[in-house]
C-alpha cells in the first residue's frame, strides 16, 4: 500500500492549473545554492510489519536511567516529579488540546498559562513571561534576537560557559541577519569570564547572555555584569535553571533585562531527552518586543474573570514581516506539567528541592576531589553541577562505569578542545548518599 497522498494524474492537474510544465518549476524562486540536489539517504520502501520491526528494534536501543544512579546532568536532569503532576496532565481536556486558537472557549488552558506566566514572572524576578517556547536553548536564541532589536545593535557576546547546543542554536537563528556572535572562552576555573565580558563591551553591543549556574555548574555575580552591559547601553539576557532559581536572586533583582531558561527540571522528567519547554520573560517596557504569545486576565461584561491571549506577536495572527517571530510556539502540555509542579511544590518546596541539590553536590565534589588524580575545577561557588579533572579519558571512565549501572556524568571533551579529561557531575535531590558514596567508589577503583 502507497502513502503517497497525490497521484500522478492529480500532479499533472495542479501543474496544468498552474501553468507548469514539470514540479520542479514550483521553486524556481528559491536561490540555486539552497536547493536540495542530492539524493535523501532513505532506503526502500517497506511494508507496514517491516517498518514496525525496524521502529521496534531502535526503540530498543534506548536504555533508560530507571535503576541507575543518575549523574548525567549538561542540561536535563532527574528531578522527582510528584504523581499529581502526571494525573493533572494526562486529563483529557489537557491532553488532547492543542493550543489555545479559540480563546473565548479555552478558558482553562488559558488560565493554566496565565498561572505558569505568573509563577515564572516571581521565580525570574521580571515584570512579564509568554506562553512559553520550544526549549531553553531557542528562548536563548530568540532573546538575543529581540535585544538586537531592542537596542539596533548588532554585536552578541555569547561566552565559551553557556551550553554548546544553545550556542550552536543562536548561531542557526542569526546566521541570516547581519550579527556578529562573540565567543569568550571560559575562564581557566571554568567560571564565567566577568573580565574578559568587560573588556569585550562596547557601543557596538546589543546584549551579554549569560548562563545562570553555567555550563560547568559556577554561579556568577549576574549585577556586576549587568551594571558593565548598561553602562555601554547593552542588555543582560540570563539563562536562568529554574531550580537554582529557588535558592539564588532572582536575575531581574540583579539587573537582567530578558529572562529564558528550560523548564525540563519543573515536573517533566528526562523522557529520553524531551518534549522540552523553554520560558521567556522580561521587563515591561520590552513587552511589544517579545516572541511568542501573551495571556491577560480581563472581565467580561458581567464582572467576571477571563481571560484572552493578548499582544499575539507571532506570524499566525499579524503580518509576517512584522511578527516578533516565525518559530516559537507555547509548549501547552509541557507548561501545564511545569506548573502544575509549581503550585504542587509551592516557594517552601521548590527551596527544598534546590538545598538538597547543593548539600548534595558539594558533599559528591568533596569526596571526588579527595580522591588520588581527581580535582574539581569548577570554582566555586556552584550549584549541582561540577566539573572534575580525571586521571584518564573521561569518555572511557564514564563507559566503564556504564557497565556498573552507574551514569557518571558527561565528558566535557566532546565539546570542549583540550577537556577530555574532565566529566560534568551533577547531582539532584534524587541521589542518595549511598549513590554518591558508590560513585566515589567507583572512581577510585578505576
Amino acid at each position: 500500500m502507497s502513502y503517497v497522498p497525490h497521484t500522478d494524474e492529480q500532479r499533472r492537474a495542479m501543474l496544468q492549473t498552474l501553468g507548469l510544465a514539470e514540479l520542479e518549476d514550483l521553486f524556481a524562486d528559491l536561490p540555486e545554492a539552497v536547493r536540495l540536489r542530492r539524493p535523501l539517504k532513505v532506503g526502500p520502501g517497506l511494508s507496514e510489519p517491516e517498518l514496525r520491526r525496524h521502529f521496534q528494534a531502535l526503540a530498543a536501543a534506548n536504555q533508560p536511567a530507571a535503576g541507575r544512579s543518575c549523574f548525567l546532568g549538561a542540561g536535563l536532569y532527574d528531578h522527582y516529579v510528584p504523581a499529581v503532576v502526571d494525573s493533572v496532565i494526562a486529563r483529557n481536556e489537557f491532553y488532547t488540546a492543542y493550543t489555545p486558537y479559540q480563546p473565548e472557549i479555552s478558558q482553562g488552558t488559558l488560565q493554566v498559562i496565565f498561572e505558569f506566566q505568573t509563577m515564572i514572572c516571581q521565580l525570574t524576578g521580571m515584570q512579564v513571561a509568554n506562553a512559553s517556547m520550544y526549549d531553553g536553548a531557542s528562548a536563548l536564541a530568540e532573546a538575543v534576537l529581540m535585544a538586537t532589536n531592542i537596542t539596533g545593535r548588532e554585536e552578541i557576546i555569547l561566552p565559551a560557559s553557556i551550553h554548546p547546543a544553545s550556542r550552536e542554536v543562536c548561531r542557526t537563528y542569526t546566521a541570516g541577519a547581519d550579527l556578529t556572535l562573540t565567543s569568550i572562552d571560559a575562564d581557566g576555573g571554568l567560571g564565567t569570564p566577568v573580565q574578559a565580558i568587560r573588556e569585550t563591551l562596547s557601543d557596538r553591543t546589543a546584549c551579554v547572555a549569560i548562563q545562570q549556574p553555567n555550563f560547568f555548574g559556577a554561579v556568577a555575580d549576574l549585577a556586576d555584569i549587568a551594571a558593565a552591559a548598561h553602562d555601554v547601553g547593552a542588555l543582560l539576557v540570563v539563562s536562568a535553571n529554574p531550580i537554582a532559581l529557588g535558592l539564588l536572586a532572582p536575575p531581574g533583582q540583579q539587573g537582567a533585562d530578558i529572562v529564558v531558561g528550560e523548564g525540563q527540571p519543573l515536573g517533566l522528567g528526562l523522557n529520553f531527552g524531551g518534549p522540552l519547554v523553554g520560558f521567556f520573560a522580561t521587563r515591561q517596557q520590552h513587552v511589544r518586543r517579545m516572541p511568542g504569545r501573551l495571556v491577560g486576565q480581563t472581565t467580561d461584561t458581567e464582572g467576571r474573570t477571563g481571560y484572552v491571549l493578548t499582544l499575539q506577536t507571532r506570524e499566525q495572527h499579524i503580518r509576517r514581516e512584522r511578527a516578533t517571530s516565525n518559530i516559537c510556539t507555547n509548549q501547552g502540555l509541557c507548561l501545564l506539567a511545569a506548573t502544575a509542579y509549581l503550585e504542587t511544590m509551592g516557594k517552601s518546596g521548590l527551596r527544598s528541592v534546590a538545598e538538597q541539590c547543593l548539600r548534595k553536590a558539594h558533599y559528591a565534589a568533596a569526596r571526588i576531589d579527595a580522591l588520588p588524580g581527581f580535582a574539581v575545577v569548577t570554582p566555586p561557588p556552584f550549584f549541582h553541577e561540577f566539573a572534575v579533572r580525571c586521571p584518564r579519558s573521561a569518555a572511557a571512565i564514564a563507559g566503564r562505569l556504564a557497565e556498573q549501572g552507574i551514569l557518571a556524568g558527561y565528558p566535557l571533551g566532546r565539546d570542549y578542545a583540550g577537556m577530555d579529561d574532565c566529566l560534568l557531575v551533577a547531582v539532584t535531590e534524587q541521589r542518595t548518599r549511598e549513590e554518591i558514596d558508590a560513585l566515589v567508589e567507583a572512581l577510585a577503583s578505576l
